[in-house]
This record gives C-alpha cells, structure tokens and sequence, in this order.
C-alpha cells in the first residue's frame, strides 16, 4: 500500500468514527416487563388494624436473581435468560414492590413502606428461587422466599418462615410466563399476609 493510499485509508476511517456510524450490527432493545397487577383482599377490619409500622427490605439473592434478566431453566441442570426481554427492575426491587403492595391492601399494618422509612417491624428476605422450570411444558414458575420478621428496636427475630409457590404458564410465549410469574408472587403475597395475620393474632393473645 502506497503512503497516499494508507493516508486516505486513515482519513476514511475517523470520517466513519465521527459520524456515529458502525459496522456492527445493533442489538434489538429489550422488551419491559413488570408483573401483572392484582388486589389482596383486605384480612381484618380498619378497627383492628394495629398501629405499627411495617417495613419491607428488598430480598437478599445470588447474583443470578439481583439483575432484571428473567431467569428460566429450558433443561436439566441448564441455567438461563429469556432472549430480548428484561423485568422493568431487578427481580429483588420487583418482588419488594409487590409485596409492599399487597401488605397495603391487606391493611394489618397502620403503614407497610420500604426499609427506609421508619417502622416498629421490618421483613427481612431472602430470594431463593424467581424462574419458569421447563421439567413442565408449557413451563412453570416457581418462587421461593425466605423470611424474617424483626423488631426495630432490638433488631430480635420475631418469627422465621419458608414459602414457595408455583403457577404453569398457559404457553411458552413471555407474556404468558409473566402473567405465570405473577400468578405466583400473588400467591406467595396471600401466604405472607395470612402468616403475620397470624403472628399479631400470637402476639395478642
């Protein structure tokens, strides 16, 4: 190559730079998804409702769960993501989000917020499965989640439980997973609410 032809070459190239252009293929953007909203009936009237505050950390997860890719295992002991489509937040801040809200409709609490607000209680958590199983076809979505209810004035365990829930998508397309995810973290919601249901009811007693 000539020093004239290199010179162009050179001069070609931070044209193509400077312009935004690229020879690389642009990925297609990823589809959002939240999960399908739902109302918890309410488990006890407003007069018996009590006065404490509770607050609800986002749960504690491996690194596969805490990014908002959705998790699915298509075989055996194969681990993988949906191609193109994303949660609209990291799985742990979606599924805080849901029961922050169901917690709220169920009215036992005199407010249900995050872990930055002040509160007599706190939920602690920990994620320990958020992912559409393909052992069934269509697949099912299985959610797991341990907790812990804790005194924030102490920082004492009040109580510990272990829920897992599951709902089979009616197919394989993504919106029907996610209507299937949804499924299971409103049953996993009720669980939850009637456990503190239950633990106020021990408490007063």
């Amino acid at each position: 190559m000539t020093l004239r032809s290199t010179a162009i070459a050179l001069v070609s190239a931070a044209l193509l730079l400077s312009s935004g252009c690229s020879i690389l293929p642009e990925s297609e953007p990823a589809t959002l998804y939240r999960l399908p909203s739902s109302d918890i009936q309410p488990v006890t009237s407003d007069s018996m409702t009590t006065r404490q505050r509770l607050a609800v950390a986002a749960p504690q997860t491996g690194h596969l769960l805490s990014s908002n890719r959705i998790l699915v295992y298509p075989e055996g002991n194969i681990v993988n993501v949906y191609e193109g489509a994303r949660w609209q937040e990291n799985a742990p801040v979606l599924l805080q989000s849901r029961l922050i809200t169901g917690l709220q409709q169920s009215r036992l609490f005199a407010s249900v917020g995050s872990d930055s607000l002040p509160s007599e209680l706190l939920l602690l958590s920990e994620l320990r499965h958020f992912q559409s199983d393909y052992a069934t076809r269509p697949p099912t979505v299985k959610v797991q989640l341990d907790v812990q209810l804790v005194s924030t004035q102490n920082r004492a365990s009040i109580a510990t439980q272990s829920f897992t829930t599951s709902a089979q998508s009616i197919s394989t397309d993504i919106p029907d997973v996610v209507d299937a995810f949804g499924a299971a973290s409103d049953e996993l919601t009720e669980q939850l609410v009637n456990w503190l249901a239950n633990q106020q009811e021990a408490t007063i007693d």
